[in-house]
């Protein structure tokens, strides 16, 4: 990247924020997970967390340690080193979903706003390759696009105060799935076995910004039956 690509602010007195354009495409994730990769090539001793947005990065230090000046021109030489690299993508990821009935109780809902039947959601749902942009909100919610311009519906009017976890939700041309038991505005079309995050896992993250995702279609008996 070149300067005029980005911007660096401080956030506070123990951060920096690189911010790119202000647009959410592959493109723009790409060079944020790069520049990402080159800090904790280069610096990993030296910054506390690096964290990714849909076209930002994060960068924490301890400002007691590191001088904020020299870590912003460390943060520009690691931009030149991704000058060519157009995009960085994760592993595709398979996430069986169990839609509709009582585990996506607003399907029948999306399927009128869109205007085709519960079964075209469902296609719509699982005909595409999603990719993670950011997971956050709680821990290990991806959010991730694009969903089919039928299903970009609005969050809904009144939000749930309590949603199940594995939910698999839409909203805002975005769709993720809920890792905790939280309050949530999103439609729910459906819940995966799937669980995006468990602390007594090695890995405790089931999905990283850049990994891409395909849903396909479970029944209730698979669902249930399904390993965890």
């Amino acid at each position: 990247m070149v300067n005029g690509e980005f911007r660096i602010v401080a956030a506070g007195d123990s951060a920096l924020l690189v911010e790119l354009p202000s647009v959410i495409d592959p493109v723009t994730s790409g060079r944020v997970l790069a520049l990402a990769a080159a800090l904790e090539r280069r610096h990993a001793p030296v910054v506390r967390d690096l964290v990714v947005g849909y076209c930002s990065l994060t960068v924490y230090f301890d400002p007691l340690v590191v001088d904020a000046e020299w870590l912003e021109s460390a943060v520009r030489a690691a931009a030149d080193e991704i000058v060519d690299v157009p995009g960085t993508e994760g592993v595709v990821l398979d996430v069986p979903v169990c839609y509709g009935g009582e585990l996506g109780p607003d399907l029948a809902d999306v399927a009128r706003a869109a205007g085709c039947s519960e079964g075209e959601v469902v296609a719509l749902h699982t005909g595409r390759v999603y990719r993670v942009y950011v997971v956050g909100f709680v821990p290990g919610f991806p959010y991730m696009a694009s969903v089919d311009p039928r299903l970009a519906l609005p969050r809904r009017a009144t939000p749930r105060q309590r949603v199940p976890v594995g939910s698999v939700a839409i909203a805002a041309g975005q769709t993720g799935i809920y890792p905790a038991e939280t309050p949530g505005g999103w439609h729910l079309i459906g819940r995966t076995p799937v669980r995006p995050y468990d602390p007594a896992r090695k890995e405790p993250f089931f999905f990283r910004a850049g990994d891409r995702v395909r849903f396909h279609a479970i029944d209730a008996a698979a669902f249930q039956q399904w390993p965890r």
